[in-house]
């Protein structure tokens, strides 16, 4: 186990929350490299994938119980190989509605949130170029409500970093910054 790995309490989640097109998973991806080429521990999941599921649970029409249970779960096998970091993306993770999610479901982590940004133009280039099937025309419907969503809701301190005209690289180094985990 790498020494940036942790055991028992403290868990902390980085939440990368923030439209359709915007980066998410390009920017989770390049954090978890970068947090890798610096042996910190942690572990990344795709939070779009914990809900996906069709029709949605009886009971759970906006499948946030079973985004809990999933994620409680991944969680609870990433915590037993030691890892007390989480990398999470997810359109709307950093709503401020949102936290109580992850506090049950980690345990009551440390959290720290960031809302990636774009412009409209932005984020319909990166969907078009991405979107192959029927759904391009919803995804920018939906990203254009997430993100005045996301503008108006996002909790108390959520850090703001825009995408537009910039590099994975960079947009994830600053990512990483507002951390505050060690550095070797």
């Amino acid at each position: 186990m790498s020494a940036s790995m942790r055991t028992g309490g403290g868990a902390e989640v980085l939440l990368i929350g923030g439209r359709s097109g915007v980066g998410k998973s390009s920017v989770g991806w390049e954090v978890a490299a970068r947090l890798r080429a610096a042996d910190i521990g942690h572990a990344l999941i795709e939070g779009d994938l914990l809900d996906a599921v069709h029709p949605a649970p009886r009971g759970d029409p906006h499948r946030s119980r079973i985004t809990e249970r999933n994620l409680a779960a991944i969680w609870a096998n990433y915590r037993e190989l030691g890892c007390g970091r989480l990398v999470c993306t997810n359109t709307a993770s950093v709503l401020a509605d949102e936290e109580q999610l992850f506090v049950r479901a980690l345990d009551g982590p440390r959290i720290i949130r960031v809302l990636l940004t774009a412009t409209d133009a932005t984020a319909e280039r990166r969907l078009t170029a991405r979107e192959r099937g029927s759904e391009l025309g919803q995804q920018l419907r939906r990203s254009a409500f997430m993100a005045h969503r996301l503008d108006e809701h996002a909790a108390p301190g959520t850090h703001r970093i825009a995408t537009d005209d910039r590099e994975v690289g960079d947009i994830a180094a600053e990512v990483v910054g507002v951390t505050g985990w060690e550095w070797r």
